[in-house]
């Protein structure tokens, strides 16, 4: 699948080379972007393409930063993009969200409710879940058991991802790192042993399903306990020379996938490391951003950040770059996002102006006006607004009361809510003119 690039060599004419292409916007284009080879070759104007990459090459080499696990060592280099990258995480990730981007405090759980169940539903579907992405929202909203094993797979990194956030300054050990592969295979693996256990053989390979071809053999299994302990401290302490977090996290996620010390469930188990990591050092945005739901737009380039540096000379700078890049793109959906829900926030408002209603059945009510068809649940309107079934069924009834809403009862213990017939009415009557 990956085109091998030509071996390195230090020749006279390649330092002569990038003596000229210093301070170049050629070589600071082809840095920042971190090309491969099989896009190198392509910028090769003047000299050979083999020639390019040797220089493009040595250039990588003299500014490149060394880490080991077990007998594996791996480069990065510090580009400008990267740079430039942690600059502005480091000042828009931190903190939290009402100040970061100006969003009411209340909101903060509702709005991390949403971005979890996203990011659940995304890391998923990268790894096969076939449910959609509305079907799964009402699974977990209204607290549905799942039904076959894509859905299972979303409650689980659900699930998962709540579980983090609650206990983001544990340390990492074996004992936790199992746990949580656990939670995220839970009823999903065709032998539930494999459930929080470490694979036991050589057989688990990453295969192009297209045309069956292996494109990546994990280390022995005998490997793993030595490298996942490894990666424990790395997790845990601080790295000297310095490495930032955002980096750290980045490593973090790339060896799982290249350790796979799984059967299955390596893909979400790296992500769900990665968001880890970063809340356990203050990243609090993290917990807003759905990642994967950027990695799903770009799963081609995903594979191809791993394959490049595994056949570059283990340099992570490939992934590195592309993930900065995916962490970008949530960060941006992510202020988009909340820019919409202000704006409905703000449509909701006059519906407060109606006597009795609160702020949670406003967005009720302008739930019922955007989906003339909706049917809610009790157990729904907990999940979203996370309150108790109490203060759900109370204000579902207050709506009743009002004329607003109906009551289908579905058995002697369920009810469903939907629109009445004089909703509109109602609406005109109270003057709520926002329509």
């Amino acid at each position: 699948m990956i085109e091998t690039p030509p071996p390195f060599t230090t020749t006279p004419e390649v330092v002569s080379l990038l003596e000229t292409l210093v301070d170049t916007k050629q070589l600071s284009d082809i840095q920042n972007d971190y090309l491969y080879w099989d896009k190198v070759k392509y910028k090769a104007k003047e000299v050979t393409a083999p020639l390019l990459w040797q220089a493009i090459k040595l250039h990588r080499k003299l500014n490149a930063r060394k880490i080991s696990f077990g007998d594996y060592s791996f480069t990065f280099v510090l580009t400008d993009f990267i740079q430039e990258t942690l600059y502005l995480f480091d000042t828009q990730l931190s903190g939290n969200l009402s100040n970061s981007i100006d969003i009411p405090q209340m909101d903060k759980a509702k709005f991390m409710v949403s971005s979890l169940m996203e990011e659940a539903i995304a890391s998923s579907q990268i790894e096969g879940a076939n449910t959609t992405r509305k079907k799964a929202k009402e699974m977990i909203q209204q607290g549905k058991k799942p039904k076959d094993k894509s859905e299972q797979m979303i409650l689980n990194n659900y699930t998962t991802m709540q579980h983090l956030v609650a206990h983001f300054h544990q340390p990492l050990s074996e004992e936790t790192l199992l746990y949580i592969h656990k939670l995220i295979t839970h009823k999903t693996l065709d032998n539930p042993a494999e459930e929080g256990a470490f694979r036991q053989n050589n057989e688990v390979h990453v295969v192009n399903f297209s045309n069956n071809e292996i494109v990546h053999t994990p280390p022995e299994y005998t490997e793993i306990p030595i490298l996942i302990g490894e990666l424990c401290a790395f997790f845990n302490t601080n790295t000297h020379p310095f490495i930032h977090p955002l980096i750290k996290a980045c490593i973090l996620h790339f060896m799982i996938g290249f350790v796979h010390p799984f059967v299955d469930g390596n893909g979400r188990t790296a992500r769900a490391l990665f968001y880890w990591y970063l809340l356990k050092e203050g990243y609090w945005l993290t917990e807003y951003l759905s990642i994967s739901s950027m990695i799903k737009q770009s799963k081609g380039q995903y594979e191809k950040a791993y394959l490049y540096t595994e056949a570059d000379d283990y340099d992570l700078t490939y992934f590195l770059t592309y993930q900065f890049r995916v962490l970008h793109k949530a960060y941006e959906a992510l202020k988009q996002y909340l820019h919409t829900k202000q704006k409905e926030a703000y449509q909701a408002a006059h519906l407060l102006k109606i006597l009795g209603v609160n702020e949670r059945m406003a967005e009720l009510l302008k739930l019922f006006c955007d989906e003339p068809e909706r049917i809610l649940t009790i157990k729904e309107v907990e999940h979203r607004f996370q309150v108790s079934n109490y203060t759900a069924r109370t204000d579902l009834k207050a709506l009743v009361n009002m004329g607003f809403l109906e009551v289908i009862h579905v058995n002697q213990k369920k009810q469903n809510f939907v629109r009445s017939p004089y909703f509109l009415q109602l609406l005109e009557e109270k003057n709520a003119r926002f329509l």
